[in-house]
């Protein structure tokens, strides 16, 4: 597997890994939410905002954007930002393609992001996650690679 910089042409690969790798995730956030607020959250479908979303954060340009390629296959990708006022770097974003998940390849991608964060002169580095169960894999490798969870409580009404 390699690290590469994320190019125009890996989009339609991200795109797709990005919505497979989130259905549970997203299937997870519907039970544990109340109905109302997750359709107004998600009208039609959440795949049209993810997919909006993975789009927008791959062609932004205060976003740096890296996908892990093995035999031509797009197996994930991760995205951070930087905010050099407070020399945090954030993980913005990252999935890997349900097919490759367990082989250590997220970790590879949060890796090699810290060192690049780093390198860039970051002291912090930052990473948002859900709660729910369908966001406890990625809570674990977080934790696997050091992060330290500041929980946080936001709670949603539908008006």
């Amino acid at each position: 597997m390699q690290i590469e910089p994320y190019d125009h042409h890996h989009l339609d690969a991200v795109i797709r890994l990005s919505l497979r790798a989130w259905t549970p995730v997203f299937d997870s956030i519907q039970k544990v939410m109340d109905v109302e607020v997750y359709r107004e959250f998600y009208a039609d479908d959440w795949r049209v905002s993810q997919q909006k979303a993975v789009e927008e954060v791959c062609t932004a340009e205060d976003t740096n954007v890296w996908v892990a390629i093995d035999a031509g296959s797009t197996m994930g990708f991760v995205a951070v930002k930087l905010d050099s006022d407070e020399s945090m770097g954030e993980i913005y974003m990252v999935a890997v393609d349900p097919d490759f998940q367990g082989r250590g390849i997220g970790s590879a991608l949060i890796s090699f992001a810290l060192d690049w964060m780093k390198d860039a002169g970051m002291s912090i580095a930052m990473v948002e996650t859900g709660g729910d169960p369908g966001h406890a894999p990625a809570r674990r490798t977080y934790e696997k690679l050091g992060f330290g969870m500041l929980a946080i409580a936001r709670y949603f009404k539908k008006l």
